[in-house]
């Protein structure tokens, strides 16, 4: 190194050079800056891959909703069979078996009735279609459910038609 600085040569770096003279420096930061899009890509990706399992997910529960909403005409049907029946009690129990067997098999995917009678109207879940006065039960009450409503997998399928108490005014 004397030989060096006698003839006024260059000292060899140190290392304390700038990046932008030292090729090792500057593969370094390119290095970094690589390595940090690519964590940045990979959370991406794993946002992207939740994002899909959880739509995917969802439209598996409701893709069936459509069924749900054609066969809630036989539901009813078969309530309506039942509410009425007379004459031979062994036919009306055969009905009656094969109404709780159907409930059962669609409530397993997810089909349940929305509970009314007796209840406090809630319009997020009853559709009011007559009001009664009475005095009998509170107001906002309840009183008689002409068709039954239906949850999915949580959601409102359709809404319970029902008949609701007022004051009466005598």
């Amino acid at each position: 190194m004397a030989e060096n600085e006698e003839h006024g040569g260059v000292t060899p770096d140190n290392g304390s050079g700038d990046a932008a003279s030292d090729p090792v420096l500057q593969l370094k930061q390119e290095r970094d800056d690589l390595y940090d899009r690519l964590l940045r890509k990979q959370a991406e990706f794993d946002n992207f891959r939740k994002r899909m399992e959880k739509e995917k997910a969802e439209f598996a529960q409701y893709a069936s909703s459509e069924l749900m909403k054609e066969l809630l005409n036989a539901l009813d049907s078969f309530d309506l069979a039942i509410r009425n029946a007379s004459g031979d009690e062994n036919t009306l129990k055969g009905v009656e078996l094969v109404y709780k067997q159907l409930l059962d098999i669609l409530g397993r995917f997810g089909l349940k009735p929305v509970e009314a009678k007796g209840q406090m109207f809630d319009p997020n879940f009853h559709q009011a279609v007559v009001t009664e006065p009475t005095n009998e039960v509170a107001e906002n009450t309840v009183i008689q459910e002409m068709r039954r409503g239906y949850l999915l997998n949580g959601r409102l399928l359709r809404p319970a038609m029902v008949s609701v108490a007022t004051r009466n005014a005598s």
